[in-house]
């Protein structure tokens, strides 16, 4: 009887990315097992066409807490236990590491649950659901440290592979929207980044568009999520010479327009870890996070650059609302030097 394995990754955009080389290792370790996937309905489409899925179970834990007491919040609780009941898994890898993921893991029955130890956990007490922990050791980016979970059961030889299909729908509905904005030769900024102390000031990235743009003839595309409308206008206002171009994506339509942009500038965010598993030329622009952890992990490490005040970067994953001063350290002309290096690799 062949291996039923579920992978728990329940978000973010740049965190799935980051495990999706998981699914390749086990399928390659495992070619006749069932492999699903646990994962928040918004990022459900990043990984419903990975060829390595068997399948992927969607859930909605943001509903949980916004309505924690609510009967819907307690059906679509009972619904993903129920759907994690009925894979029958014999291994559940838990990727997310927190409380509601290692319940979710431990609530399916599997007789292996997978996760980091206690002093690799944002939330040390999920380790209790757990009946094997794995110190991921000298694991640097997150990336290694997930393919340990792998290594944990049996799938010992790390496959670097970044699966991120689209359909012929999302590249047709781009090349419709290239063709209508008369978009052809540009480069995407990506100003958001979650919270505050992640931003680059917005002036800067103005101005290192406008360079761009008088130095190389391209267009510019600003990327903006759900709810960052004042970006672009904010954006649009500070370089009004730029004309950026902007228009509604899903998250599949992204990934084919980043596939074809010359370059995407932008701090640590989601689109950054898109950008760099698509081998896109990359600049991160990185505060208080690190990049050595959960930076950009390029396949061709030429196409990438990292721009970071170390000795100014404080280590912090909390929700600050002001930008830091590792950011805020960070020159026009020092991204512009990073830009031309990441070009010059990429033979641009």
């Amino acid at each position: 009887m062949s291996q039923r394995i579920l992978l728990v990754r329940l978000g973010s955009l740049g965190d799935i990315v980051h495990a999706l080389p998981v699914a390749a290792t086990l399928r390659a370790a495992f070619p006749e097992a069932r492999i699903d996937w646990l994962v928040e309905h918004q990022w459900q489409e990043l990984v419903e066409l990975h060829p390595d899925l068997t399948n992927v179970i969607p859930v909605d834990t943001r509903g949980w807490r916004r309505a924690p007491f609510s009967g819907s919040a307690w059906r679509e609780l009972r619904n993903a236990i129920g759907a994690v009941r009925r894979g029958g898994y014999d291994s559940v890898l838990d990727l997310q590491g927190l409380y509601k993921s290692s319940l979710l893991a431990f609530a399916g029955g599997a007789a292996r649950r997978v996760g980091f130890d206690v002093y690799s956990l944002k939330e040390p007490g999920a380790s209790m659901f757990y009946t094997g922990q794995v110190a991921p050791g000298n694991a640097g980016h997150v990336v290694e440290k997930n393919l340990a979970l792998a290594a944990a059961v049996g799938a010992e030889q790390p496959v670097l592979r970044f699966d991120l299909p689209a359909t012929p729908e999302d590249e047709e509905h781009v090349e419709k929207m290239l063709k209508e904005k008369q978009l052809k030769d540009f480069f995407v900024i990506s100003p958001g980044g979650g919270w505050g102390s992640k931003l680059w000031p917005l002036e800067r990235y103005a101005g290192l568009a406008r360079t761009i743009v008088r130095g190389r003839g391209w267009q510019c595309y600003l990327n903006t999520g759900p709810e960052e409308e004042r970006l672009l206008e904010g954006f649009r206002a500070k370089a009004p010479d730029v004309s950026p171009v902007n228009f509604s994506l899903t998250l599949r339509q992204l990934i084919v327009l980043l596939r074809r942009a010359k370059l995407l500038v932008c701090g640590d965010t989601g689109p950054l870890h898109l950008a760099a598993a698509l081998g896109t030329p990359t600049v991160a622009l990185f505060g208080p996070t690190d990049p050595g952890r959960n930076g950009p992990y390029a396949l061709q490490p030429e196409r990438a650059a990292v721009v970071h005040y170390k000795e100014l970067g404080i280590r912090t994953y909390k929700h600050e609302s002001e930008p830091s001063p590792a950011m805020l350290a960070i020159t026009v002309e020092e991204a512009m030097a990073a830009v031309d290096r990441v070009l010059e690799g990429a033979g641009g």
